[in-house]
């Protein structure tokens, strides 16, 4: 894998981030222009004056969904995984830990957080220095040594300073938004087909729409997760090695995580953060493996691979 420098990859983290605050607004006009013309009987005359009216919603509401996420987007993720604040005194093994790497770096300290269970994970998030935090699971405090936990650690510090977080951040909320989209356009599609059982209204071409629109939103949801380059996971390994000069006690640390790490969330799409995702789990079986080429996170034997390189 070929290494690129810590300022080129938060160049291109911010560059992604810009670019789908952009795409995503413009996505859902786009999708609205095309039911409203479809609406109009694809006359642009008449489409004009309804779509110059919707247009100024439309962002309006958008808007209003990303002040949320902006200062509520750690509430939904501890929500989401369960987690609560970390306390110093009862865990100042962790604490010190931390500190430590993040003096070795010159980065303020994030706020820590824990989940209670016995999974092997983590997962860092926010993004901005307020909001950045770190969460560990208690199986994996309690599971993992000093150096090992450390390596852990590191990993998350170094998706915090590459800007990581912030895109991931963006895209959970993007992919999530387009998810519920795509569950009322499918609550529709049943509900317009038990309709159609004993009218004669248009719901042929209604339900020829919803599948339209829904296998657009689909295919631009795939999108969003493919501007999660797979290389960050090698990026964030190789950092963490650069701030604990131990490569061994990260990739022992991962053995340990494999196949240890499922955590029940209530957002599947917040797994994107946790250090190991349950690729390997995922990739077992033909359809697996078809799963797989999509994942954001490389296999974890990969990446002990490549630790074990270094």
């Amino acid at each position: 894998m070929a290494y690129v420098g810590l300022h080129t990859q938060i160049r291109r983290n911010n560059t992604k981030s810009i670019l789908l605050l952009f795409a995503f607004p413009l996505l859902i006009l786009l999708g609205v222009v095309f039911i409203i013309t479809y609406l109009s009987g694809w006359d642009w005359n008449k489409s004009v004056e309804p779509i110059i009216q919707v247009t100024p919603i439309v962002f309006v509401i958008v808007g209003i969904w990303f002040v949320i996420s902006y200062f509520f987007h750690n509430q939904m993720i501890q929500r989401a995984t369960h987690a609560k604040p970390l306390d110093r005194k009862d865990n100042m093994r962790v604490y010190n830990l931390t500190e430590n790497l993040c003096m070795s770096v010159g980065m303020p300290m994030p706020k820590l957080f824990i989940i209670e269970t016995e999974a092997l994970n983590a997962f860092a998030s926010g993004i901005n220095q307020k909001s950045h935090s770190v969460t560990l699971t208690r199986g994996i405090i309690d599971t993992l040594d000093d150096k090992e936990l450390e390596g852990v650690i590191a990993h998350e510090l170094m998706h915090i300073r590459n800007n990581d977080v912030r895109l991931l951040i963006v895209t959970i909320v993007f992919v999530g938004i387009l998810g519920v989209v795509l569950d009322l356009l499918l609550r529709g599609l049943f509900h317009g087909l038990g309709r159609r059982r004993g009218g004669k209204d248009n719901g042929g071409a209604i339900i020829i729409l919803l599948l339209v629109v829904t296998v657009v939103i689909y295919f631009f949801s795939m999108v969003f997760k493919f501007a999660l380059s797979r290389s960050r996971e090698y990026m964030a390994d190789a950092g963490a090695v650069s701030m604990t000069k131990d490569a061994h006690a990260l990739a022992s640390a991962l053995r340990k995580i494999s196949g240890n790490s499922k955590i029940e969330t209530k957002n599947d799409e917040v797994k994107e953060l946790f250090i190991d995702n349950g690729t390997d789990e995922k990739s077992k079986g033909f359809m697996g493996s078809i799963g797989a080429i999509f994942s954001t996170h490389p296999p974890i034997e990969k990446r002990i691979e490549f630790l074990e390189k270094m």
